[in-house]
């Protein structure tokens, strides 16, 4: 197998504080650094979250254009994809830095459980931020914790509501959401294949399921993410000391399978991006 794999790298997100793992990156300065050493191992997308000083997670749109700001200057030809998460916001607040027209962004196209709550993701609410995506040409990363959010992704995009290339991520293994099931991921891979053959997708797996989850993505043709948003270990008893830690594991398993891990140009490609 020949298709380069995109890797991403989820530097941050909204629940991993230093208390978990001091390699954490919560300041936007230490999120550069964080990305620039995980680019240098392979990444070509970076998955941001920002945060407040005492760590709790924002939406504060002037955070998001500096850490845009300071990754546009150092990296470039990197692919910055911004979070509209639940955790991070209320309503139109999880939308508000779109306006800075980053190259992509996640969107979770329905509701589920999480560990203690539920991630409610309203129809208007998915429609708002699908419409904010297309206003400033943002191609959405569809963060799928069910069946049904991949069968709502491909209706949405057959009926023109997604900007740009469809790209579905399977995320399995958050604790009462969709296990990272080996046999549930077949069916998923297939169901892409089959109703959106035209579709890029990627695998991400919460924990130690995350190493599990990038095997199997980078094994069957698809894309994949790591970082310490997903889990913050190498193994049982070692903390990652990195992203960049993580995203090496990843490039690694590229080449057990024989796949070369993919520039940012070659992912803005196949991802029908915008040139850098």
């Amino acid at each position: 197998m020949t298709k380069p794999c995109i890797l991403c790298c989820a530097i941050t997100g909204s629940v991993p504080t230093k208390a978990n793992n001091p390699a954490v990156p919560t300041t936007i300065a230490e999120q550069v650094e964080s990305s620039l050493a995980a680019i240098e191992a392979g990444a070509s997308i970076i998955h941001a979250h920002v945060r407040n000083e005492d760590e709790t997670p924002s939406s504060d749109p002037e955070k998001f254009a500096r850490l845009q700001e300071e990754l546009r200057k150092h990296a470039p030809e990197a692919i910055l994809q911004f979070s509209t998460g639940g955790r991070s916001g209320a309503g139109h607040e999880r939308g508000g830095m779109l306006s800075l027209r980053p190259d992509m962004a996640s969107l979770s196209v329905g509701s589920n459980n999480f560990p203690t709550r539920v991630y409610e993701n309203s129809p208007d609410l998915v429609a708002w931020l699908a419409s904010e995506m297309v206003k400033y040409e943002i191609t959405p990363e569809i963060e799928a914790f069910d069946l049904s959010h991949i069968l709502q992704a491909i209706r949405l995009h057959s009926e023109g509501t997604l900007f740009g290339k469809l790209y579905v991520q399977f995320v399995m293994g958050v604790k009462n959401a969709m296990p990272a099931d080996k046999e549930v991921f077949d069916y998923y891979v297939q169901m892409i294949k089959s109703r959106a053959p035209n579709a890029e997708w990627c695998a991400a797996g919460i924990g130690p399921n995350q190493i599990v989850v990038n095997e199997w993505a980078i094994a069957a043709g698809g894309h994949t993410r790591a970082g310490l948003e997903d889990n913050m270990r190498l193994d049982r008893d070692t903390l990652a000391p990195s992203n960049a830690a993580l995203i090496a594991r990843a490039a690694a398993l590229c080449d057990k399978y024989e796949r070369p891990v993919a520039t940012a140009a070659q992912a803005r490609e196949m991802l029908g991006l915008r040139s850098a």
